[in-house]
């Protein structure tokens, strides 16, 4: 695909995955926006520093307002759609939120998107919405589950992209992207939490240690984004981001352990659990 033809927004440009999707964009030439939530500041996330930010167009907004969204999707030919709020433990303390920028903003998207004449919408969804995988390897196809606030809003913001390209024929793709790592992931995530602990204290605390993960670099990830966004055959399909291999939580704190050479205690902490069946045992 020839970038250097699109104009490209991608939400949720200020995060994890969104400011290195966002700074590849640009350097394969693409005209790139990027939607960050407002804050008094006027602060950009990860994208702050960026050497990129310059070629950069930031648009201040919320996912939770039609306007400020549409404003900045007017004139684009691809969004990606990565803005949502994905903490799972803060899921449990304060669902509404969750239901108002996941399934909402999702909302506002892809009327922005059906009434503006977007190209193509990528949706992110997550591989949480499987649940504790019933068969391995997960596919496309495998029931989605709900096992936690969070995943449930994920759930209904695919299944609102699924409607829109059935009933409206709006041109999205749905990826999903299995567990991703890499520079700038936040320390809340296991692999960083594993390596700070590890380096700091000698003992890495964690919740269950024998739920497995299948995990992702993040320049993989934002590969697969720009993929989806290329195929025109992804049009009104869900798409796996994963490699198809998986590693416990227990064995994953035990490698990081290994190659940075320190020989930490691993403790299973009551405090980091999830609540009874909240937990995803297994993907991959």
């Amino acid at each position: 695909m020839n970038w250097q033809n699109e104009t490209v927004l991608v939400t949720g440009a200020a995060g994890f995955i969104g400011s290195h999707l966002t700074e590849a964009l640009v350097a394969h030439g693409a005209k790139t926006r990027a939607l960050v939530r407002y804050t008094s500041s006027g602060h950009r996330g990860w994208l702050e520093n960026s050497p990129l930010k310059n070629e950069i167009a930031f648009f201040q907004g919320d996912l939770r307002d039609r306007d400020s969204l549409r404003k900045a999707m007017a004139g684009v030919d691809t969004v990606f759609h990565l803005g949502a709020l994905i903490a799972i433990p803060y899921s449990y303390e304060a669902p509404q939120s969750y239901l108002e920028t996941n399934i909402t903003g999702t909302l506002h998207v892809l009327e922005a998107g059906r009434d503006l004449g977007i190209r193509r919408i990528v949706h992110t969804s997550t591989s949480e919405v499987y649940g504790t995988a019933r068969y391995v390897p997960i596919d496309e196809a495998h029931p989605l589950q709900g096992q936690s606030p969070y995943s449930a809003t994920k759930i209904a913001a695919d299944k609102l992209a699924e409607s829109y390209f059935l009933s409206f024929g709006t041109p999205v793709v749905t990826v999903r992207p299995f567990n991703t790592y890499g520079p700038r992931q936040s320390t809340r995530a296991v692999i960083p939490t594993i390596i700070t602990q590890a380096l700091t204290i000698g003992e890495v605390k964690l919740g269950s240690l024998t739920p497995t993960r299948d995990l992702n670099f993040v320049a993989d990830t934002v590969e697969g984004f720009m993929a989806a966004a290329a195929a025109d055959q992804a049009i009104g399909q869900t798409v796996n981001l994963a490699q198809g291999k998986e590693i416990s939580v227990g064995n994953l704190a035990r490698l990081i352990c290994e190659i940075i050479g320190h020989d930490a205690r691993l403790v299973s902490d009551s405090e980091r659990l999830r609540p009874a069946g909240s937990e995803v045992e297994r993907l991959c």
